[in-house]
């Protein structure tokens, strides 16, 4: 493949599940290091920082250090010191984020529902036990006195090692239409979290791959900012959610291992399918 200058990779799914690295996934991108294609890992991974993302990571064996990694609750936190400076944000989230959200006043579930004391914004981030039925409440009766509504993403699910999880956009739909609000959407698939990404490798759209397993957050939204779209078999993969897609993907991969054979790479040919 010619003309592509950088690579946009999402973690989750792609070079593992449930943090264990897949099947040649390691390889593929220690070719991609060796080739020196400047690269960025792009998740909208909501549990973990950055650092503890990259900790992980490295213990895989991935050449990955925390400036390689831009994840939503980083995004999240530069939207909202630019657009809600000095906010209030009641945080919904199932992980512990805190250290990437710098310069964002958090505020307990607990705070009052009106009054100076009263959260400014309602930030969603992933969904786990914390997404309760008090908590999605409590939520909407701040929406309905005025609160803005930021998500990092709006994933219907993940795969673990289990099987799918549900995920915020499970429960996301249901809040706005009760509360009559629509959130901003600050991790995949906004254009805004893609320009950051772009920003950060300093890479024209033109000349960027993001690397994907979800047909439309990771790829077909890639696509509709400028860059080639490349969706792989694995993760959260589904045959109908690919066929039933809002439109076509420029290359479809069984696996991130076949990825430095596409881009023609030196070092052998793409596996078969996992």
């Amino acid at each position: 493949m010619k003309g592509i200058g950088a690579v946009l990779i999402d973690i989750d799914g792609v070079l593992t599940v449930s943090w264990k690295a897949l099947p040649g996934a390691v390889a593929a991108m220690e070719r991609l290091r060796a080739a020196g294609l400047p690269l960025l890992l792009v998740t909208n991974t909501t549990s973990r920082t950055r650092a503890v993302v990259a900790g992980r990571l490295a213990r895989e064996g991935f050449p990955v250090g925390v400036d390689d990694i831009l994840t939503a609750p980083a995004a999240t936190a530069a939207y909202l010191r630019e657009h809600h400076p000095d906010a209030r944000c009641l945080l919904i989230n199932s992980g512990e984020v805190r250290a990437d959200l710098e310069g964002v006043e958090v505020v307990g579930e607990g705070s009052g529902e009106a009054g100076p004391g009263a959260p400014d914004v309602v930030v969603f981030g992933g969904a786990g036990e914390e997404f309760s039925y008090s908590a999605l409440n409590t939520a909407f009766r701040h929406l309905q006195r005025g609160a803005r509504l930021v998500a990092m993403h709006r994933n219907l699910y993940w795969r673990t090692a289990d099987g799918l999880d549900l995920d915020t956009g499970a429960f996301l739909p249901g809040l706005e239409r009760a509360a009559g609000v629509e959130a901003t959407v600050t991790g995949k698939p906004a254009g805004a979290f893609f320009a950051t990404a772009l920003a950060q490798l300093g890479a024209p759209a033109s000349e960027t791959l993001m690397v994907g397993d979800d047909i439309e957050s990771d790829v077909l939204a890639a696509q509709r900012c400028g860059l080639t779209g490349v969706l792989v078999k694995t993760g959260k993969y589904l045959p109908e959610t690919h066929r039933a897609a809002s439109g076509t993907p420029d290359h479809v991969l069984d696996s991130f291992a076949g990825l430095p054979a596409l881009l023609g790479l030196p070092g052998g040919q793409e596996p078969p399918a996992p």
